[in-house]
């Protein structure tokens, strides 16, 4: 007979603790999905967790505002988030990769500048950029926003790691001896058995890009080039004016969260646990 075990009160402890974590996670989204349903009158009248009557208005209203204008934060937040990820995501992929796999001199001292470079906050560039940026003529432009986010040193840093975990040299000598150039070697070797390290670099990056406040708000003026945080927050800002809006602020949140919650359910299906999963087909 097999021996049956029974779970004591420390080993529902961690399970205890993962649920605690979900429901602090999981609350706020629940009240801006609730929030959102919501009438102008029912926001401040009705208890918190019960829905209102009023969300397809708030949608109406809110696609009409400005003529749109919350499409158009949407397109840009798309174009700075998967742009930004996409770019940042192969600076990261070639330059982790030359770290691991290469041996030239001043490798160690530039991998210690990006592991440095990981403890400085964004707050502390912000400035500094912009002051480049308006120097060079880039300010209140795409570029702006767009290429300080390509040089992630977290994101080389990941990439480096997964590299020398995921990456054989004996595999790359192989290819070596049978003539394949450095670049073939990377692109048919390296670059496959990289994509789940990859994916975790471009979500990471994506998600940021996404969630970013400061850098657009500091380096846009033109209303037209904003992503949805800094459109929501004059939004927030013009409501203290007009409490009808605080409604539409709800909704854009809501909406804004929705893109993220597919990116993730798409792409997790590219995680692999088998670090070699994605390598000789």
């Amino acid at each position: 007979m097999a021996a049956t075990t029974t779970r004591g009160p420390m080993g529902l402890a961690p399970t205890g603790l993962l649920l605690l974590g979900a429901v602090y996670c999981l609350f706020p989204v629940s009240w801006v999905l609730i929030a959102a349903t919501k009438s102008p009158g029912e926001l401040f009248s009705t208890p918190t967790l019960s829905p209102g009557t009023g969300l397809f208005a708030n949608l109406t209203e809110l696609f009409a505002y400005r003529d749109g204008v919350f499409w158009l934060w949407m397109v840009n937040t798309l174009l700075y988030a998967g742009g930004g990820a996409l770019l940042s995501t192969a600076v990261s992929a070639v330059s982790g990769y030359a770290l691991a796999k290469f041996r030239f001199p001043g490798r160690t001292l530039i991998f210690n500048l990006l592991i440095g470079g990981i403890l400085v906050p964004a707050v502390v560039l912000a400035i500094p950029q912009y002051l480049l940026f308006s120097k060079i003529g880039l300010a209140d432009t795409y570029w702006a926003v767009l290429l300080p986010q390509i040089l992630h040193p977290y994101s080389i840093y990941l990439a480096r790691i997964y590299a020398t975990a995921a990456v054989p040299d004996s595999l790359l000598e192989a290819g070596r001896i049978d003539g394949a150039s450095e670049w073939l070697l990377m692109s048919r070797v390296a670059v496959p058995l990289m994509v789940p390290g990859m994916v975790t670099i471009f979500l990471f990056q994506f998600v940021a890009i996404w969630n970013n406040f400061l850098l657009p708000f500091i380096m846009l003026g033109d209303d037209g080039k904003f992503p949805l945080t800094v459109g929501l927050y004059t939004l927030l800002a013009a409501g203290a004016n007009q409490p009808s809006l605080y409604n539409l602020i709800l909704t854009g949140a809501l909406l804004s969260i929705i893109p993220l919650i597919a990116l993730f359910l798409t792409m997790q299906r590219y995680w692999r646990t088998d670090l070699s999963s994605g390598a000789v087909k």
